[in-house]
């Protein structure tokens, strides 16, 4: 018999791509306060040599700024502090996760680098990235996207663990571990 926590796992991991959670995400209304509203998605955490590969895509250097969008328990901009020293932050509707995510970067020691936001994505201000990380449905991916071209600078990069966004094809990805990523760059406008 499965132990309860590799169980809640995998039915969380089931969950998270389960085409009638994204039809119910997209569904919902983005302008509602944040208190009414429920996360888009299941938590999964994405696992950390995905964190990794997904960096190294977008290549991450000094001066970044990184905007992690359902940041979770923080590892993205956690390991992004700590492995390539720039500013990150997490948005994430999630209270507790916010709070996890805040533990994990003081215990990282990287507190001083990252900052976690409970806030809406859709209604968040993250036009100073020069990296946006995500883990969303590909519905999400697609609402999200006009505002990440109308609101970030030409050339900022985009990184999406296993969803794509649309007929926005991707210019590169890449498996790592049976897990797909993929990379955007914002075009120069017209």
């Amino acid at each position: 018999m499965m132990k309860a926590p590799v169980l809640t796992r995998l039915v969380a991991a089931a969950l998270v791509v389960t085409p009638a959670l994204g039809q119910a995400a997209a569904a919902q209304d983005v302008t509602a306060p944040l208190a009414e509203r429920m996360p888009d998605v299941i938590y999964v955490p994405t696992p950390q040599p995905v964190v990794e590969a997904m960096l190294r895509m977008a290549n991450v250097k000094p001066g970044d700024v990184l905007y992690d969008l359902g940041s979770g328990d923080g590892r993205i901009p956690i390991t992004a502090a700590r492995l390539h020293g720039i500013q990150a932050v997490g948005i994430d509707i999630d209270p507790v996760r916010i709070g996890e995510a805040r533990t994990n970067a003081k215990k990282a020691g990287v507190d001083d680098l990252v900052s976690f936001r409970n806030e809406d994505l859709f209604q968040t201000d993250f036009k100073e990235a020069t990296v946006v990380t995500l883990y969303l449905l590909e519905t999400l991916n697609e609402k999200l996207r006009p505002k990440l071209l109308a609101e970030l600078k030409p050339g900022t990069r985009i990184v999406s663990h296993a969803f794509t966004m649309g007929d926005w094809k991707p210019e590169r990805q890449q498996e790592v571990d049976g897990r797909m990523i993929y990379f955007w760059r914002v075009p120069a406008r017209k």
